[in-house]
């Protein structure tokens, strides 16, 4: 896994926290989460106590510094993620897993709404064994709440290991900060996890 610092060099802190994008202390986990769109996406868990800093970039695809609307093309196979930066002291990864499985609808394939193509696809993205164990039980455990309020369709979530962050346009970092109006698509399947 590595994140492509080249492309947030010019990158403004961040507009909450006023840390710089790329750094992550020491005793700090990572993990990337793609729900739809990246922007509704990164204020959930901005919110969340225990999140150092998020960013949104492009993850998952087969190009090189990849621009919004190259992902948006869909020829770059990229997702839109989010870089949750966290504090495992704080904030575990199964309480940022339940936000992100309730969060959206992971059943939609290439899809979050009416955003539809490859960039919108669910995806975890992890960065240690565990982080992955714990990805496939919570999908496990979300597949049995779903069934049980008769949602039948199985989640698409795609789950491995991190490769290559890029991070996203300075315009579509921390977006809902700075435009408190936008678009937000983030939405669930009204499921709670049990």
């Amino acid at each position: 896994m590595t994140i492509n610092k080249s492309n947030a060099i010019n990158l403004s802190p961040h507009f909450i926290f006023n840390v710089n994008l790329d750094n992550q202390p020491k005793e700090h986990d990572v993990i990337y989460f793609g729900m739809g769109c990246f922007w509704g996406a990164e204020r959930l868990f901005w919110q969340l106590p225990g999140v150092y800093s998020t960013a949104v970039g492009y993850s998952g695809g087969k190009t090189i510094d990849p621009t919004y609307k190259e992902v948006c093309s869909g020829s770059t196979e990229h997702a839109e993620v989010v870089k949750v930066i966290f504090d495992p002291s704080i904030i575990s990864i199964e309480t940022l897993l339940h936000s992100f499985w309730q969060k959206h609808d992971p059943t939609q394939g290439m899809r979050q709404g009416n955003d539809i193509g490859t960039q919108y696809r669910s995806v975890i993205y992890t960065h240690s064994n565990h982080q992955q164990l714990i990805a496939e039980q919570t999908k496990q455990q979300y597949q049995t709440a779903l069934r049980a309020q008769n949602i039948t369709h199985p989640i698409t979530t795609e789950i491995k290991a991190a490769s290559t962050f890029y991070f996203a346009e300075e315009e579509h970092q921390q977006y809902l900060a700075k435009n408190p109006n936008g678009y937000c698509s983030l939405g669930g399947t009204g499921v709670c996890f049990i």
